[in-house]
């Protein structure tokens, strides 16, 4: 069975090109424009992996992730973290932390390890 991967993010382009590596890779992929239903379309569905921007509008993915770390249903669910900012690092050490962070710009390579990682652990 194929991993299922949502992505969320409100940068359409981003979206278009993670999609495309990944449905290349073997994953069945969805996508959400914003943060707004993170949480019910986790608990709905039930993704093999989140990978979310850290900064949106609406809900912030820093926050999303906290909420579905704290959350015993949607705990276990692991969560790659996007951003540009360069001191996001230290959003691992924290309560509700996500499992591991995806600097942008990202290449294919480094999308496909992290994604890898994840989904083996």
């Amino acid at each position: 069975m194929r991993k299922r991967i949502l992505i969320v993010d409100d940068n359409e382009l981003i979206v278009e090109v993670m999609s495309y590596i990944l449905i290349n890779n073997g994953y069945d992929v969805s996508s959400l424009p914003n943060g707004d239903r993170v949480i019910e379309e986790v608990q709905k569905t039930h993704p093999d992996l989140l990978i979310m921007d850290a900064n949106m509008p609406g809900m912030d993915g820093r926050d999303i992730c906290k909420i579905l770390k704290l959350n015993k249903s949607t705990m276990d669910t692991p969560v790659i973290i996007c951003s540009a900012e360069e001191d996001l690092d230290a959003a691992l050490n924290g309560e509700g932390a996500p499992d591991d962070i995806l600097h942008k710009p990202f290449d294919m390579t480094a999308l496909i390890k992290k994604v890898e990682v994840q989904l083996a652990a």
